[in-house]
């Protein structure tokens, strides 16, 4: 198989990736989970926790990365929206970088609106931010010979390709945040979690800036 051949599967690749490093980092809730699960004394209580977060989550996605769909349905202008959501994506993880505090709103929500908090979570964090120049590399990846395309269809194609993007992107962060939420709650509690709190704040900020700048190089060599 030649190089061609493997970008795709790269690509998709990164999308679960970032779904299972979102999940893994407390940040992005699995802790309430747990919690939600011993306040109710029900281990019935904590999948629905992590429902409404990953409903939140997914839509958190979908908001980030649908206007791109629009947009690369502009084939002539397809290059210059994949570097300038590059730049976008390298500015925002510079400013995380320098800037760590949370949004005040955030502490704002009710700890019972799992839904909405995630959904602002993700939004705040850039996580569907991150996934833009991946999904714009599967929407390349999948370009045959768009410029005879109807309107209509290539936009179907993008929107329907933004929505795989964020349901896998989902369920893998899902995956990995229920995974860690069921371990505490069987096995250690939430002292574990006092205890060994892990952030993932700044090593999320780089990892932003890394993808923006792949995917910006990309972009301005093809």
């Amino acid at each position: 198989m030649s190089a061609a051949d493997w970008t795709p599967a790269w690509l998709w690749l990164a999308v679960v990736a970032s779904g299972l490093y979102h999940g893994a980092n407390p940040g992005m809730g699995w802790p309430l989970a747990v919690s939600a699960g011993l306040m109710e004394r029900s281990s019935r209580a904590m999948p629905a926790a992590l429902g409404a977060l990953a409903a939140g989550h997914l839509l958190a996605m979908l908001l980030v990365i649908l206007p791109f769909a629009l947009l690369v349905a502009l084939v002539e202008w397809q290059r210059q929206v994949q570097i300038g959501a590059s730049l976008l994506v390298i500015g925002f993880g510079i400013f995380r970088l320098v800037y760590r505090r949370h949004p005040r709103a955030l502490a704002r929500i009710r700890p019972t609106q799992l839904g909405l908090w995630s959904f602002a979570v993700a939004i705040a964090h850039g996580a569907g931010l991150m996934l833009v120049p991946i999904y714009l590399g599967l929407c390349r990846e999948a370009d045959l010979d768009r410029g005879h395309m109807a309107a209509g269809t290539l936009i179907n194609a993008n929107l329907g390709m933004a929505a795989l993007v964020s349901v896998v992107h989902a369920a893998a962060m899902i995956a990995a945040g229920g995974c860690l939420a069921w371990l505490v709650y069987r096995f250690f509690g939430l002292k574990f979690i006092s205890r060994s709190w892990f952030n993932l704040d700044m090593s999320w900020a780089i990892s932003l800036i890394l993808v923006g700048a792949v995917a910006l190089v990309l972009g301005l060599t093809e």
